[in-house]
Protein backbone atom coordinates (compact mmCIF):
# COMPACT_ATOMS: atom_id res chain seq x y z
CA UNK A 1 0.00 0.00 0.00
CA UNK A 2 0.85 3.77 -0.93
CA UNK A 3 0.76 6.47 1.02
CA UNK A 4 -1.58 8.95 0.24
CA UNK A 5 2.04 11.25 -0.05
CA UNK A 6 3.68 8.19 -1.76
CA UNK A 7 0.67 8.14 -4.41
CA UNK A 8 0.88 11.99 -5.36
CA UNK A 9 4.65 12.13 -5.65
CA UNK A 10 4.57 9.10 -8.18
CA UNK A 11 1.84 10.83 -9.94
CA UNK A 12 3.94 13.85 -9.94
CA UNK A 13 6.50 11.79 -11.38
CA UNK A 14 4.67 10.05 -14.54
CA UNK A 15 3.15 13.73 -15.24
CA UNK A 16 6.51 15.54 -15.09
CA UNK A 17 8.24 12.22 -17.12
CA UNK A 18 11.59 13.83 -18.08
CA UNK A 19 11.28 17.05 -15.99
CA UNK A 20 10.87 14.99 -12.63
CA UNK A 21 13.12 16.09 -9.92
CA UNK A 22 13.13 17.07 -6.57
CA UNK A 23 12.01 20.92 -7.41
CA UNK A 24 10.19 20.60 -9.97
CA UNK A 25 8.01 17.76 -7.73
CA UNK A 26 8.06 19.88 -4.74
CA UNK A 27 6.50 22.99 -7.21
CA UNK A 28 4.04 20.84 -8.90
CA UNK A 29 2.72 19.16 -5.58
CA UNK A 30 1.86 22.46 -4.52
CA UNK A 31 0.61 24.17 -6.96
CA UNK A 32 -2.00 21.08 -7.68
CA UNK A 33 -2.61 21.05 -3.89
CA UNK A 34 -2.34 24.37 -3.16
CA UNK A 35 -0.36 23.34 0.19
CA UNK A 36 3.53 24.06 0.77
CA UNK A 37 5.60 20.71 0.92
CA UNK A 38 8.65 20.83 2.70
CA UNK A 39 11.97 19.86 0.24
CA UNK A 40 11.90 16.86 3.10
CA UNK A 41 8.44 15.52 2.21
CA UNK A 42 9.69 14.85 -1.23
CA UNK A 43 12.65 13.50 -0.85
CA UNK A 44 12.55 11.29 1.44
CA UNK A 45 9.61 9.45 -0.45
CA UNK A 46 11.32 9.47 -3.62
CA UNK A 47 14.56 7.88 -1.66
CA UNK A 48 11.96 5.23 0.09
CA UNK A 49 10.07 4.75 -3.37
CA UNK A 50 13.33 4.27 -5.23
CA UNK A 51 14.34 1.13 -3.09
CA UNK A 52 10.89 -0.11 -3.41
CA UNK A 53 11.53 0.08 -7.14
CA UNK A 54 8.27 1.85 -7.45
CA UNK A 55 10.70 4.78 -9.43
CA UNK A 56 14.17 4.63 -10.91
CA UNK A 57 16.76 7.59 -10.43
CA UNK A 58 19.30 8.58 -12.89
CA UNK A 59 21.58 11.88 -12.55
CA UNK A 60 20.87 14.68 -15.56
CA UNK A 61 23.46 16.15 -17.27
CA UNK A 62 25.09 19.61 -15.50
CA UNK A 63 23.24 22.79 -15.85
CA UNK A 64 24.43 26.14 -16.19
CA UNK A 65 21.89 28.03 -14.22
CA UNK A 66 23.46 25.80 -10.81
CA UNK A 67 26.96 26.04 -10.88
CA UNK A 68 27.29 23.47 -13.39
CA UNK A 69 25.78 20.88 -10.93
CA UNK A 70 23.59 18.22 -12.38
CA UNK A 71 20.02 17.23 -11.23
CA UNK A 72 18.59 13.74 -10.11
CA UNK A 73 16.08 12.77 -12.22
CA UNK A 74 13.18 10.12 -11.45
CA UNK A 75 11.27 8.06 -13.74
CA UNK A 76 8.24 5.71 -12.62
CA UNK A 77 8.86 1.94 -13.17
CA UNK A 78 6.09 -1.02 -14.10
CA UNK A 79 6.07 -1.59 -10.82
CA UNK A 80 5.17 2.15 -10.41
CA UNK A 81 2.77 2.22 -12.36
CA UNK A 82 0.77 -0.95 -11.32
CA UNK A 83 0.73 0.12 -7.56
CA UNK A 84 -0.60 2.90 -9.16
CA UNK A 85 -3.33 1.48 -10.68
CA UNK A 86 -4.16 -0.47 -7.61
CA UNK A 87 -3.87 2.78 -5.41
CA UNK A 88 -6.60 3.83 -8.01
CA UNK A 89 -8.40 0.46 -7.93
CA UNK A 90 -8.88 1.44 -3.83
CA UNK A 91 -9.98 4.60 -4.28
CA UNK A 92 -12.46 4.03 -7.19
CA UNK A 93 -13.89 1.14 -4.99
CA UNK A 94 -14.35 3.62 -1.53
CA UNK A 95 -16.50 5.69 -3.64
CA UNK A 96 -18.31 3.83 -5.45
CA UNK A 97 -22.04 3.63 -3.72
CA UNK A 98 -21.03 6.07 -1.39
CA UNK A 99 -24.68 7.88 -0.16
CA UNK A 100 -25.80 11.33 -0.29
CA UNK A 101 -23.02 12.64 2.80
CA UNK A 102 -26.19 15.51 2.99
CA UNK A 103 -28.50 12.51 4.19
CA UNK A 104 -26.37 11.07 6.60
CA UNK A 105 -25.31 14.27 8.48
CA UNK A 106 -27.28 15.33 11.46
Amino acid sequence: MLTRAEELILLAVWRLQEEAYGASIRTHLSNVTGEDWPIATVYTPLDRLTRKGLLRSRMGAPTGGRGGRSRKLYRLTGDGVRALNTARSVTDAMWKDLPDPGLSLT
